[in-house]
């Protein structure tokens, strides 16, 4: 069985995230990807986050029409940050010796990789899909693993060239998967729900744009956000 964990603040889901899990799921014949909201996301402190009910409610919702998609609580608030390389190595702990295991992440994220808490240990545990966006390529992903970790100058150059495919080097499996269609962000999803907009349910499922009309998220000066703690 091949299984995905796909994991970020999803605040909120939208239709990017479901289309680039669509996207993996087909290019890697994928039978499960677990979608894992983090509560405290160590490299996102910077701004308030929606509590994490709401944004694991909103997972639920827009998962619910695929049966490939499971919405999972592996980062439920445990008052500690959520570092990728313990919540991988749980969830490997619950999986088949059979099962393989991928990372989906973008590629904005995984230009940070480097940073994150033991990053050449998280790499070795599964396989990355790294989504990606116009005038990036192989060479960009490669550019970002831990120094000890990137190939050499000649290969670099060479990978430079190509806009999808595999780096395969010692400890580390990275796939860049191509470009979506769907280019959404949650900043955008954010601003249209605070001015009211109707085009929410452009950037949102149906479910997930009356909920956040319900709840009344991302309103100006909505109460239903706390800070993210310190690492």
């Amino acid at each position: 069985m091949k299984i995905a964990l796909f994991g970020g603040t999803f605040d909120p889901v939208h239709r990017g995230h479901l289309a680039v899990a669509r996207a993996a799921a087909a290019k890697f014949s994928l039978d499960l990807i677990y979608f894992a909201p983090a509560d405290i996301p160590p490299h996102k402190q910077k701004r308030e986050l929606t509590d994490f009910r709401h944004r694991f409610a909103m997972l639920a919702l827009a998962t619910a029409g695929d049966p490939r998609f499971v919405p999972s609580l592996i980062d439920a608030p445990t008052g500690k940050p959520n570092y990728s390389v313990e919540t991988v190595r749980r969830l490997k702990a619950g999986l088949k010796r059979s099962a393989k295991l991928y990372f989906i992440i973008g590629m904005d994220a995984f230009a940070d990789i480097a940073t994150w808490r033991d990053p050449v240990a998280l790499l070795g545990e599964c396989e990355f899909i790294v989504a990606s966006r116009p005038g990036y390529s192989l060479g960009d992903a490669a550019g970002a693993l831990p120094r000890e970790l990137r190939p050499s100058p000649a290969r670099m150059a060479e990978l430079r060239k190509r806009s999808s495919g595999t780096i395969a080097v010692s400890g580390a499996t990275i796939h860049l998967l191509g470009s979506v269609a769907a280019d959404v962000s949650s900043t955008e999803i954010r601003v249209a729900a605070a001015r009211s907009s109707r085009q929410l349910t452009r950037l949102v499922t149906p479910e997930v744009a009356e909920y956040i009309r319900k709840e009344h998220l991302y309103e100006m000066g909505s109460v239903r956000a706390r800070p993210a703690k310190a690492r």
